[in-house]
């Protein structure tokens, strides 16, 4: 475990941004976790975690304390039966990288999350979803080390309290377990309809009636491609906000002068409705501002155009924000974890 002084966090980030971690370390075993977090408490620095560092973003100040890159890969087959297969997976595995296996293994549950950025252990914080599909839906278990009892546990799904892009990860243990491997479990065949309806759109347009994962799939990257910019080349962090949930009454007041608007029902007096629709309909869609640019073709991404400092993407952000309430009375919130 070699751990490395002043490193610049803004090349372990997609949106290109952010200062220095005064430590880094990889983490490469379960055990790595353990010592390392001896030595932060050695040292007296604070921890944070970081996968592919797609959901992740950093001030300008850094970070100062201990930066632990999470590496561990592996996956192994640990059950199976005539209608399912059951994985171990490393948390530093790439997540497109096992729903590309699991395609080619002929198994569904996870294709419509094909090219999400970041790694597999990074799914469960943010209950990380696309396309109709989220981790919560094939999850069985995680593996995790639990700082305050400096123990390693196993988390059951109850555990992880799981609801729509939240977790006990990002609420009540925030910052508690380091979590170094998942299981899900993924189904043998085909995936059934109904589709998210963008995919089923999609398929249609295609003309394609038979639906395999594989097949999916390749729906699913077609849709992102074209929707989506490639951090490589334009650095971004994805969708940057989350959709907005609304009150019943407040969805059909929209709908009163907005009938095109879609809602999703959350439970009996709470719809969810596009955020990227929002800020697409107050006008932002493509638009430039504080050297940041929302996507011209997908509202709920901002690309750093030409910004050099988190402040910029600060107040790009905030503007955003304000526009939106100030023409809906929706407060949008932001998706995207901060380093702190």
């Amino acid at each position: 475990m070699e751990i490395k002084n002043n490193i610049n966090l803004k090349d372990h980030l997609t949106m290109r941004l952010g200062g220095q971690a005064k430590y880094m370390v990889e983490i490469n075993c379960k055990e790595d976790i353990k010592n390392a977090y001896q030595y932060a408490e050695d040292h007296g620095l604070k921890v944070f975690i970081l996968g592919g560092g797609s959901n992740t973003l950093a001030t300008d100040k850094g970070f100062d304390g201990l930066v632990m890159l999470m590496k561990i890969k592996g996956t192994e087959v640990i059950a199976e039966d005539e209608d399912s297969i059951t994985f171990k997976i490393g948390a530093g595995e790439i997540l497109d990288d096992i729903v590309k296996k699991s395609v080619e293994m002929h198994l569904t549950g996870i294709e419509a999350m094909s090219m999400i950025p970041g790694t597999i252990g990074a799914a469960p914080v943010q209950n990380v979803g696309a396309y109709g599909q989220d981790i919560s839906q094939t999850f069985v278990s995680l593996e995790a080390y639990d700082t305050n009892t400096k123990s390693f546990v196993t988390l059951s799904k109850d555990d992880c309290q799981f609801s729509y892009r939240h977790s006990i990860f990002r609420g009540s243990a925030w910052g508690r377990y380091v979590i170094h491997h998942v299981t899900i479990t993924l189904k043998k065949g085909n995936p059934t309809p109904p589709f998210y309806k963008q995919v089923q759109d999609t398929l249609t347009q295609d003309g394609i009636t038979e639906y395999t994962p594989d097949i999916i799939r390749e729906t699913v990257i077609k849709i992102r491609t074209h929707k989506l910019p490639d951090p490589e080349i334009n650095p971004n962090c994805g969708s940057f906000f989350k959709n907005a949930i609304i009150s019943k009454e407040k969805l059909a007041s929209l709908q009163k002068d907005y009938p095109e608007l879609k809602g999703f029902k959350v439970d009996e007096d709470h719809y969810k409705i596009s955020t990227g629709w929002l800020i697409d309909k107050a006008g932002l869609k493509g638009h430039k501002l504080h050297q940041m640019k929302v996507h011209d073709r997908n509202a709920l991404v901002l690309i750093n155009d030409c910004a050099t400092s988190y402040e910029s993407l600060a107040e790009a952000r905030d503007e955003i924000i304000q526009i939106v309430k100030d023409k809906f009375d929706i407060t949008i919130s932001q998706e995207v974890l901060e380093m702190s």
